[in-house]
């Protein structure tokens, strides 16, 4: 009976151990199916010149904006602008009540000649003066008097003249005219408007065209800013500037022409303006727009997708892989980032970069290389990689897992 039950016994553990080992033991068949490599995906590092371009929000604002107010105190006589209107500089806009300066220029006129008569007297009896004094007839204290006679009448002359000028400058305050060319805004005042100096401006006169485009410029870019400034000055306003017009599919190029000069510390930033033809009022005093301002190019720049870096507690770095198809980290240095790309230093060109799988990758590890965009490869990874975890889910969890993993297929 014990010979028995002992005999079941090493029966029953061997029939444990053999299906333990069938379990354990790696099945050739799912090796084979399964990859060794990690699948990657490469792109090719071709030094190309790539246009920096920085991203704002602007606001528009006129270059040149008058309040129009009166110089002296008078009575509004005619209103010859309409709200709204488009006015040339020199263009009349309001006239006052001239009467009573004209009347004091007629007065100071009639007193000049009044003046200029006697000063001509004047000279006559100096001439006169001095031709008896050559006889002996008069005194040489006689002459000197006639001679202050005669100069202070010319002295009255010449005030007599400043006087006139004085209100025709006056008079002609009666006439008030654009200073600039633009578009006025709100008129305040109506014929019978009794008008002072310093008091509300008349109305308001905004330049539209050309017009301006405020924004401000982090400090850490201002070095490419006053490059750009220096680039337009130089070449009489070369287009470096461009802003889209709200609400529509349009865009407008400028050039900078202005950068401030003093940092915002609080915000470490620095304003700046560029200019914009604005012929057909696309752009208003006041709006909001997106603005692209060109900082210049960075020639032969090393351009890779952003997608593919790899961030470390050491810095970036990419995966570099050569025709050993062993993968190699290189570090780099961000100089731009533009759409899905990034300029780089730290690569060389024609360096294979990976762009897919790069998750999978080990350093001085060998990888490998699909295609993309080709299906058949793509189908066939995954197809391997499918069965490789089909035939791993079955063994026993204490098995270890393989490392390898495969690429989604290209689309």
């Amino acid at each position: 009976m014990k010979i028995k039950t002992v005999l079941t016994t090493l029966v029953a553990l061997s029939a444990i151990g053999g299906l333990v080992y069938y379990r354990l033991a790696p099945k050739e068949e799912g090796q084979a199916k399964g990859p060794n490599e990690p699948a990657v995906t490469l792109q090719l590092v071709t030094p190309k010149d790539v246009p920096v371009n920085l991203s704002l929000n602007g606001s528009v604002t006129a270059l040149r904006t008058v309040d129009v107010r009166s110089q002296i105190t008078n009575t509004v006589k005619e209103v010859r602008v309409k709200e709204g209107q488009f006015v040339n500089q020199g263009d009349v806009l309001f006239v006052l009540d001239t009467r009573s300066d004209k009347a004091n220029v007629e007065k100071l006129t009639a007193q000049l000649l009044r003046d200029k008569a006697l000063a001509q007297d004047q000279d006559r009896q100096y001439a006169r003066a001095q031709e008896l004094k050559t006889k002996n007839f008069v005194s040489q204290g006689s002459v000197d008097t006639t001679m202050s006679q005669r100069d202070a009448q010319v002295a009255l002359v010449a005030s007599d003249e400043a006087a006139l000028e004085a209100a025709k400058v006056a008079l002609d305050f009666n006439t008030i005219r654009a200073p600039i060319s633009g578009r006025t805004g709100v008129i305040n005042v109506f014929p019978g408007t009794l008008v002072l100096p310093q008091t509300v401006s008349l109305l308001t006169i905004t330049q539209i065209n050309p017009i301006s485009v405020q924004f401000t410029v982090p400090e850490s870019q201002l070095s490419k800013l006053q490059s750009a400034l220096k680039s337009s000055v130089s070449s009489e306003g070369a287009s470096n500037v461009e802003v889209k017009v709200p609400n529509t599919n349009k865009s407008l190029s400028g050039h900078l022409y202005f950068v401030d000069n003093l940092v915002d510390p609080t915000s470490g930033t620095i304003k700046a303006k560029a200019q914009f033809d604005n012929t057909n009022n696309d752009l208003w005093p006041g709006q909001f727009v997106q603005t692209k301002v060109n900082l210049g190019i960075l020639k032969d720049a090393m351009s890779i997708p952003s997608k593919s870096i790899v961030n470390s507690p050491n810095g970036k770095f990419v995966y570099v892989v050569g025709e050993d198809r062993v993968a190699k980290q290189k570090p780099i240095k961000e100089l731009y980032v533009f759409g899905e790309n990034m300029a780089v230093e730290g690569l060389s060109p024609n360096d294979s970069v990976v762009v897919e799988g790069k998750q999978n990758v080990r350093p001085d590890a060998k990888v490998r290389v699909i295609t993309p965009g080709s299906g058949k490869s793509g189908a066939t990874d995954a197809k391997a990689a499918e069965s490789a975890d089909k035939d791993k889910s079955n063994s026993a969890p204490s098995a270890p897992k393989p490392t390898a993993d495969v690429a989604s297929p290209a689309k």
